[in-house]
């Protein structure tokens, strides 16, 4: 089970947060965000059983199709598709644990229900962008530690433009650097599985940290 969306956090989060959180909100409104340099995996990791246990109820979500792009391109229209869908699935989802929802630890599921955690955010934008055109290949399930060093889980896009992180924390889409989290994996875009992201920690963690 990882966290849920949270209305108050940190005030030293916050602080370091604001000027990136500030940046992202710009870059949505003026078409297309800023090039940045994409997140580098470091080898294999081992799937969350959740994951392991959500494919096996639905494969279709899981297969790995190595045909498409590992990228997209990032286009004005397309970034306007991005972020209606992360806003919609934001605003619609009511969140709640795995453990009032379903009475277990954790569980993965596309939250037809209208309710779920991060992860089930992630799924339902996940799928609505893969019905919108996208490639499942370049869309990512990744686990991060967040700002209270909890496990969460977001959806990397990887684009020609850097790679962007859809989060049910806030509206605004980040690049995966501008988010203050330590990245731990993902999915992988080579076979089925995923692959380790090093536990990578972005600028604003580490002014925190420190």
């Amino acid at each position: 089970m990882f966290s849920l969306h949270r209305s108050l956090i940190g005030t030293a989060f916050v602080a370091a947060f604001a000027i990136a959180g500030a940046s992202g909100v710009a870059a949505q409104s003026v078409g297309i965000p800023v090039a940045s340099a994409p997140a580098s995996a470091s080898g294999d990791a081992r799937a969350p059983y959740a994951w392991t246990d959500f494919c096996k109820r639905m494969p279709s979500e899981c297969r790995l199709d190595t045909r498409e792009p590992e990228r997209v391109e990032l286009t004005p229209k397309l970034w306007k598709t991005i972020v209606a869908v992360n806003n919609r699935a934001n605003h619609e989802i009511e969140p709640v644990t795995d453990q009032d929802h379903w009475g277990v630890v954790d569980r993965w599921d596309i939250p037809t229900d209208g309710k779920g955690d991060c992860e089930d955010y992630v799924l339902l934008k996940r799928k609505r962008l893969a019905e919108a055109g996208l490639p499942r290949r370049a869309m990512l399930v990744t686990v991060v530690i967040d700002e209270e060093n909890a496990g969460h889980a977001v959806l990397m896009i990887r684009t020609d433009r850097g790679d962007f992180i859809l989060d049910n924390k806030r509206n605004a889409i980040l690049p995966w650097s501008q988010t203050g989290y330590v990245y731990v994996k993902r999915e992988s875009q080579y076979q089925t599985g995923w692959t380790s992201l090093g536990g990578a920690q972005t600028p604003t963690v580490a002014s925190v940290q420190r």
